[in-house]
């Protein structure tokens, strides 16, 4: 399993300004470096590749649908658009270098009609994962479905939904995303989800519960990695913590992460507790 962190530590849109926080991860151990997308054509792909490859670092990207971009919408034009604009950000994750497309690309975050998934709903997801098979084969890059929590979306919550839509559209380039913070909220069993989606998880997301350092918060991450080895997993484990930033107040943890936790520190310190943890003999998952 290899170790690495997303950039939403030091900013939403993680631009060329912070290149240079790169070179170091790759000496602490750190082997990828996961780019937040919104807008594809707003993202600096062919820099950020060069600055990938420089320091050692693998890309990967997390998808986030921008406003005014639903795949479940009941407009068939809006679904359409939707279309578009995933395969746009599989090509623009290629020019990256990137492999992995993870995220809750199937509906917007924070999209909540007030009712229950409908039937309407899943098929539309699934014919967006249709559209995009095509653009994943021909730029060789996995689509990774990322579960995330009822106060972000009322459609995909649970490894056993996400399993569901892949088993919609059964294609070796179509997986899941598993979030530790999400599956905090969500899940009954962490190792239980891992299990229940056994190969078809492709990445993993390690958070902690207050979105903080791993290992100093309620995840139970030694039972997670006892999971991931009895599933076989050899994925990514890639640190989502959001680090304080004073002049970054669109960040993700500008409002609410410890002032005293950096995005150094969310990558740093997560990477040697997950060093530790992937060294030790193997724990019992629950």
């Amino acid at each position: 399993m290899r170790i690495g962190v997303s950039g939403f530590a030091w900013a939403t849109r993680f631009g060329t300004r912070y290149l240079s926080v790169l070179e170091p991860l790759r000496a602490a151990g750190i082997e990828v470096f996961e780019i937040g997308v919104f807008e594809p054509d707003q993202v600096p792909a062919a820099a950020l590749r060069r600055a990938m490859e420089a320091a050692g670092l693998q890309a990967s990207v997390c998808a986030i649908l921008p406003a005014g971009i639903n795949p479940i919408s009941p407009v068939a034009a809006e679904r359409r658009r939707a279309q578009q604009h995933l395969q746009r950000v599989i090509a623009v994750a290629a020019e990256m270098g990137a492999s992995i497309v993870g995220g809750p690309v199937y509906a917007p975050i924070g999209y909540l009609p007030g009712h229950r998934p409908t039937p309407e709903e899943w098929q539309w997801m699934a014919e967006l994962l249709h559209a995009t098979t095509a653009s994943l084969d021909a730029y060789g890059v996995t689509l990774c479905l990322e579960p995330v929590n009822r106060a972000e979306t009322h459609i995909v919550r649970t490894a056993a939904d996400a399993r569901r839509l892949c088993e919609s559209v059964p294609h070796p380039r179509i997986g899941v995303t598993l979030d530790t913070f999400h599956a905090n909220i969500e899940e009954k069993s962490l190792p239980g989800a891992i299990r229940l989606l056994g190969p078809l998880l492709r990445h993993v997301h390690v958070s902690e519960n207050d979105r903080g350092i791993p290992g100093t918060g309620q995840v139970d991450l030694p039972v997670m990695i006892a999971a991931l080895r009895e599933t076989g997993y050899a994925g990514c484990l890639l640190l989502e913590g959001f680090g304080y930033l004073a002049e970054e107040r669109e960040a993700p943890g500008w409002l609410w992460a410890e002032q005293d936790v950096t995005p150094e520190r969310v990558a740093l310190e997560g990477a040697a507790c997950l060093r530790r943890l992937l060294q030790q003999p193997g724990h019992t998952a629950r």
